[in-house]
């Protein structure tokens, strides 16, 4: 059982609603690191789309390449169309939004991870222009990236992405540029889905599992990983990871488990909240000195939530010293 690639999507630490602690932020990415996790950056669980402006994504890319190399850390960025305007765009503004991103990721010289991309989603008429973009991408990448399929429970504004076989059309997609693509990363919290999809793939490209309620069977199963709750859990992700390079499946899971109920209540309803309880867990465990979030992030869940996770935390083992934990956890409850 080697060979088999976990990643965790980092989270950016705050220092107030409109700014980053950027030392904070990197001092977190080389926490990962050092447990052989490699580095999701600049996706959703940065909060891209939900607060992190173009100009401090731009900052993180150029920042977290910068670190990695320092280190030998694995490190894949997203690549996407967030900085354009609000509004309607062409698919051609699209492709050009996309190749800009594109070219800032290859530049800084970390792994390309192609974001789905709302603004297409809101014009894609159809599988034809899907591939339109992603093909005339592929034909720019220097090096196989990872292309990003998040299901509409995580974000609403990617409903109907690849069009109306999504399927049929993200395998064709594949299939059509397969020395391109090292892998999909695959959210949509359908397992069975999830292994038919990985069973079409061509030789060689990989299916990241980006469920954040059943990784652990589908790891088990053949999935490689690159999920958001890795970011809360990364200790005993990493240890999960080495008793599976040993082929111990049975210690694989009996790390990875007793996790699963604190990822079900972190990514319950409405789920993209979920980087709020990422965040909270993040301050619970010492990695920044507050819990604030970009654009005030940290009120989108109640105290009520909070204090669960807590618990969740505490009964999977993810509590590094729970008397600063306990001791936290009374702070906001005094707000």
């Amino acid at each position: 059982m080697t060979g088999r690639v976990f990643y965790a999507a980092a989270h950016v630490v705050a220092s107030c609603a409109t700014e980053i602690d950027w030392d904070a932020t990197l001092r977190f990415r080389h926490h990962l690191w050092s447990l052989g996790l490699g580095v999701a950056d600049a996706m959703d669980t940065a909060q891209r789309g939900m607060g992190l402006s173009w100009d401090a994504t731009r900052q993180l890319i150029k920042l977290s390449a910068a670190e990695a190399a320092s280190v030998g850390g694995l490190l894949s960025c997203g690549v996407g169309t967030d900085h354009l305007e609000p509004g309607v765009h062409s698919l051609h503004a699209i492709e050009a939004a996309y190749a800009g991103q594109l070219e800032l990721v290859q530049a800084a010289g970390a792994r390309v991870i192609l974001m789905a991309s709302r603004a297409l989603a809101a014009v894609a008429r159809g599988t034809g222009d899907y591939h339109t973009v992603y093909d005339r991408l592929l034909s720019q990448v220097d090096r196989p990236v990872i292309l990003h399929w998040l299901g509409e429970v995580f974000d609403p504004g990617l409903k109907g992405y690849w069009g109306p076989a999504p399927d049929e059309s993200v395998l064709a997609l594949i299939h059509a540029h397969a020395s391109k693509v090292d892998g999909i990363k695959v959210s949509l919290l359908d397992p069975e889905r999830e292994i038919a999809l990985r069973s079409a793939l061509p030789p060689g490209v990989k299916l990241y599992t980006g469920d954040d309620f059943h990784y652990p069977s589908l790891i088990e199963s053949g999935s490689h990983a690159l999920l958001g709750i890795f970011d809360a859990i990364a200790v005993p992700a990493a240890r999960a990871m080495a008793a599976l390079s040993l082929g111990d499946t049975t210690a694989f899971r009996a790390i990875l488990d007793p996790t699963v109920p604190l990822a079900w209540h972190i990514f319950e309803p409405p789920t993209y909240n979920y980087k709020t309880g990422i965040v909270f867990l993040a301050w619970l465990n010492g990695f920044q000195d507050h819990f604030r979030m970009i654009g005030g992030l940290e009120s989108a869940r109640s105290h009520a939530h909070l204090t669960r996770l807590y618990e969740l935390a505490l009964d999977a083992g993810v509590i590094a010293d729970p008397d600063r934990a306990a001791s936290r956890l009374a702070e906001i409850r005094g707000l």
